[in-house]
């Protein structure tokens, strides 16, 4: 069993809000955690363009999401989430790809009704609902019965506005989300939602309801991502012009808190004993 995705599954009954902070490595999955969130999230634009350098238009792979998602799990003790964006383009890709996620250390995803090229210069329209529920259930089926947490991501209020493929209409995200827990998504996901129009996707849907941006208590969870990996992607090209500007770049190199993340002192000790019963030298001696 999966003892991660039994956490996630977990938390989410208790019924308590609860934020998935932003995870793009294994060094920010064991900081969120450090920080003290219990669960994290691993956003596909956040993977794609951090990793690969490469927009979150559909262009990624999921075979590239499962193997950076498994590597930041494996480093945490925390439940992480992941966007698994559309999981293929049929119902086969999503019953495959559902397996391997159930097989890895990931506790869950969430699969979205969009269509590729998404959130590009195309502007598209969702997936029709038969055809989400019928991924929806190819996920039910991989999964098997194990506790992974399986998230229907609706993006009918994801306005085009924004690059997205909804037309805002709440009525129709409501409709939605009625379908997909109907065809076995444990968690309803809408990004942007606003939280007057949360109110009334947790009071009228039969599962939970999460969201994907600002955090709204009335949900069960919020999926916070953006903040850190467009800050350190920020923060590294301001200190990369820096020293091509001036040849030396003025930081604060102190950070105590390196030697907890990355386990120093575990394998300081490892090598110690090594050394010892091998009859090589230490540091200390």
């Amino acid at each position: 069993m999966n003892e991660k995705a039994r956490k996630l599954r977990e938390l989410i009954e208790r019924g308590e809000h609860f934020i998935a902070a932003e995870a793009y490595s294994a060094l920010t999955g064991r900081i969120v955690q450090m920080v003290g969130f219990p669960a994290a999230y691993l956003g596909g634009h956040a993977a794609s363009a951090f990793h690969y350098a490469l927009p979150d238009y559909g262009v990624y792979s999921q075979v590239e999401q499962l193997e950076q998602a498994d590597r930041i799990a494996r480093a945490m003790d925390i439940p992480l989430i992941a966007d698994a964006d559309t999981l293929g383009e049929t119902v086969a890709d999503a019953f495959h790809f559902t397996r391997r996620y159930v097989q890895s250390h990931v506790a869950g995803f969430h699969v979205e009704d969009n269509l590729n090229p998404r959130h590009s210069s195309y502007a598209g329209e969702l997936l029709p609902v038969a055809e989400m529920q019928a991924k929806i259930a190819a996920c039910v089926e991989a999964r098997g019965g194990e506790p992974f947490v399986i998230i229907a991501r609706c993006d009918e209020l994801y306005p085009k506005a924004y690059r997205g493929a909804g037309g805002g209409d709440l009525d129709e995200a409501i409709a939605r989300g009625k379908a997909y827990a109907e065809a076995g998504a444990d968690v309803l996901c809408f990004p942007l939602a606003t939280p007057e129009q949360c109110r009334r996707l947790v009071a009228e849907l039969p599962v939970p309801v999460c969201v994907l941006g600002h955090s709204v208590p009335e949900t069960a969870f919020t999926l916070s991502t953006g903040w850190g990996w467009m800050g350190a992607a920020k923060l590294h090209l301001e200190r990369a012009r820096e020293l091509m500007a001036t040849g030396k770049v003025e930081f604060d190199p102190a950070f105590p808190e390196k030697a907890e993340l990355l386990e120093m002192d575990r394998y300081d000790r490892l090598i110690a004993d090594w050394a010892r019963r091998t009859g090589r030298p230490t540091h200390g001696d």
